[in-house]
């Protein structure tokens, strides 16, 4: 009896996990549609873009602006 419960009560629950294990995995695929393709050829060191774009952008927008307030009030 592992945690104390019987073994089919057990085997219910475990089977009950690992289906929403992968109830949740399809949903964030469903989501996010990731690229799931391999490259027949592997792109050169430096060539790979990983980075969220957007993200970036706005980060870097955020710091000029912070970098220009400095410079008015200086």
């Amino acid at each position: 009896m592992p945690a104390g419960v019987s073994w089919p009560r057990y085997l219910r629950m475990f089977g009950a996990s690992v289906l929403a294990m992968f109830a949740g995995a399809q949903a964030v695929h469903q989501y996010y549609l990731p690229d799931l393709s391999i490259p027949d050829i592997p792109p050169k060191p430096g060539e790979l873009q990983t980075e969220l774009l957007g993200y970036k952008a706005r980060e870097e927008a955020t710091a000029l602006q912070h970098l220009k307030a400095e410079q008015k009030v200086d």
